[in-house]
């Protein structure tokens, strides 16, 4: 169903795209938006046993999408390193094929507010006081990874 990568010999391992999706922080969520135009969303997020995990308001353009259609991307770069005494980059990248869903038991969207939190935040008393101030008006959601693929570039 998903696509090989073309160029095999700068294919990332399976782990190499878990500690890139661990240590990085942002990343972009592509859905099918408004009349049927795909939107790229720069957002923070945290990955947890093969799952990626947002969170966003009850309303807007990102909400409506999501309800709409389930079936989304999520691109993953890491900060790169310039080659010495050149123009160019060498960075890793990570993209993710998968269904997005809201979370809705409460016990479960605070134990996943928490994960998202706990990487964020400066402590997790921070934390628990961001979830108790916001809990009511904000949507978890959580991308089930169907396909995931790495790659190494050179923009030479």
């Amino acid at each position: 169903m998903f696509r090989k990568m073309r160029r095999v010999k700068q294919q990332l391992s399976d782990n190499e795209c878990i500690q890139i999706l661990q240590d990085e922080s942002r990343g972009i969520l592509s859905v099918l938006g408004d009349s049927d135009y795909h939107y790229g969303i720069p957002l923070n997020y945290v990955y947890n046993d093969n799952k990626i995990i947002f969170h966003a308001a009850l309303e807007g353009h990102k909400y409506d999408s999501v309800k709409k259609h389930d079936k989304v991307s999520f691109c993953v770069l890491n900060s790169g390193e310039k080659v010495e005494n050149e123009w160019w980059y060498t960075f890793k990248s990570v993209i993710l094929f998968g269904r997005i869903k809201e979370i809705e038991d409460l016990n479960e969207k605070v134990q996943k507010l928490r994960l998202l939190g706990n990487k964020y935040f400066p402590s997790e008393k921070y934390t628990e006081e961001e979830i108790n101030k916001y809990l009511d008006r904000t949507l978890v959601l959580e991308m089930d990874i169907e396909h995931m693929t790495g790659k190494v570039v050179t923009e030479k």
